[in-house]
Formats: C-alpha cells, sequence, structure tokens
C-alpha cells in the first residue's frame, strides 16, 4: 500500500469479540485490511471502533494513518499514533494529547477539491479539556446531532486536515458515524442507534513525503 498519496475510506467496525479485548488490561493490535466498495477511488478499511465510555471506561482507539493500523493503548504515550478516536471525539499526537507533532484544523470544502493545503492554514493543537484541534459539539467540527432523533450526521463539506505524529500531511472525510457506513433513518429503533453508533466510515488522503499537497 505503499504510494506517494494514499486515498482510503475507513469503516469502523468492532465485534463482541473486540469490545471483550478492549476491556481488558491489554490491548492486541488489530490488523486492518482493505477492500474495494462499491466505485468510490478509494479503499474502506475495516477493523477499528470508536466505543469510547461507557463501553471502554473512556480509553480511545488509537490510529495510525502513515502505517494504517490500530495502536495498542499502551503505546498512547509514544509518537505511533495520529489520531484517536473516543465517541464523537477525535484528538491528535500533539499538545495536550500527545507528544508529537500533530495538529489539526477544519476545511470547509470539498475533499476532492483540497489538492494542496493553503499557505495561511492554522494548525491547532489539542488543549484538554478547554478545546481540541477538532472542535467537539454539534455544528462545530464535524457533524451535527438531531436532539429529536438523537442521530448523528456529519456536516457536508467539512474535510479534517490533519498533522501527523512525524509533522506530515493527510485530509479526512467523514462518512458515516454508524455500522455498516449507513445513514441511520429518523425512524431507527433506540436499539439501532444505540448499538450501531460509533463506528466510523471516512476517506483520508495521506502525502507520506512530507508536502501538503494531495
Amino acid at each position: 500500500m505503499k504510494k506517494s498519496i494514499q486515498n482510503f475510506a475507513v469503516g469502523l467496525i468492532c465485534s463482541a469479540s473486540m469490545l471483550a479485548c478492549s476491556k481488558s488490561t491489554t490491548t492486541t493490535v488489530m490488523p486492518v485490511t482493505a477492500v474495494r466498495v462499491n466505485d468510490i477511488p478509494a479503499d474502506t478499511i475495516v477493523g477499528l471502533s470508536a466505543q469510547g465510555a461507557p463501553i471502554t471506561n473512556g480509553k480511545y482507539t488509537f490510529y495510525s494513518i502513515e502505517k494504517n493500523a490500530i495502536v495498542p493503548n499502551t503505546d498512547s504515550a509514544t509518537t505511533k499514533w495520529d489520531i484517536a478516536f473516543m465517541s464523537t471525539r477525535i484528538i491528535t499526537n500533539g499538545g495536550t494529547s500527545g507528544i508529537g507533532q500533530g495538529g489539526a484544523f477544519v476545511f470547509t470544502g470539498l475533499f476532492d477539491a483540497l489538492k494542496t493545503i493553503p499557505t495561511d492554514s492554522v494548525f491547532k493543537t489539542d488543549n484538554a479539556p478547554a478545546s481540541y484541534a477538532i472542535t467537539t459539539g454539534s455544528g462545530k467540527g464535524w457533524y451535527n446531532y438531531d436532539g429529536l432523533t438523537n442521530l448523528i450526521t456529519p456536516l457536508a463539506g467539512r474535510v479534517l486536515v490533519i498533522r501527523t505524529a512525524s509533522g506530515k500531511y493527510a485530509k479526512i472525510e467523514i462518512i458515516s458515524y454508524y455500522k455498516g457506513g449507513v445513514t441511520l433513518p429518523a425512524t431507527a429503533s433506540d436499539m439501532d442507534k444505540l448499538t450501531k453508533q460509533r463506528y466510523y466510515t471516512f476517506r483520508v488522503a495521506y502525502q507520506p513525503n512530507g508536502t501538503k499537497t494531495f
């Protein structure tokens, strides 16, 4: 999978066995499998969940964009990971969240149209709990929460521009927050809304040569 530019969509799916593993004190690194889905010119990566609290007692799922792999929680204090997920929150490996050069900002525009990171872009770093590089809250970062339906929907035209732990660059478009990469209807049962949430699907383009051009 070594390309000058890697494009892939990431579906985050957790099985019952994975949940049992995440509760234990030992974290197993899960392999990530790429498959072609629909006619999207990208890969779908399956095998990563963002269940978060209370299912895993508030633990993040750490992920390396550079290596396309899940990183064990025991390596959370290293530069082996680039972003991490817990429920709707996404952190980067920098600032108060990590020792890396990580940072991010939310770009307003189309994923495919972002060919080069603008020169005047300002990468923010996490300053938890006051603020995060990827802004949290409905309508402020990457998603909208509908209080009437209790559904999370990615905001259209929002691209997460990521500076990795090693100072390289990637862009991410979140497609879905629900299992299978679907959009749950407002009429979905409360059980479906509860059990199928916190499974991300997203596209990501990573530039391994360190430039800001995709």
